[in-house]
């Protein structure tokens, strides 16, 4: 059970980082130049995606929490894993709801300028990122 439990450690942050370097950093940003994409049609592809990106987040988050409950790893891991599901946490939690009530107002018709909100889940998933790297480095065997 330890030896799952060591490799998960490791290969989960990369699955996780993965998943979150091709869906917000390419995806997202490319499916807006695609012939035909409209402001509406990105935005409801987006939610989707990113409710789904969310929801497996959400599953490694736990697996990982699992993974190292059994292990006992040391603070270093604790640290970098509480880093990376905290962020997770506000970006579900406090960054997103806002995100969404503006893109119901987007697809209901209304025009709006640039939000605040996007740029604090860009930087959110930047931190992410450095900090997913960082979780694998301590917990690699």
């Amino acid at each position: 059970m330890k030896s799952v439990a060591q490799h998960l450690m490791w290969f989960l942050p990369m699955l996780w980082l993965g998943m979150v370097l091709a869906i917000s950093f390419l995806e997202t940003p490319l499916k807006f130049r695609a012939p035909g994409v409209t402001t509406a049609l990105g935005l409801g592809i987006g939610r989707i995606v990113f409710r789904a990106l969310n929801t497996v987040e959400s599953v490694l988050a736990v697996l990982l929490l699992a993974a190292a409950v059994v292990l006992g790893p040391p603070g270093a891991v604790w640290l970098w894993l509480g880093l990376a599901v905290g962020i997770l946490l506000v970006q579900i939690a406090v960054v997103r709801p806002p995100l969404s009530r503006r893109s119901d107002r987007v697809l209901a018709g209304e025009e709006l300028p640039r939000s605040t909100a996007h740029y604090w889940y860009i930087g959110l998933e930047v931190a992410k990122v450095v900090v997913l790297i960082g979780l694998a480095i301590v917990a690699a065997p």
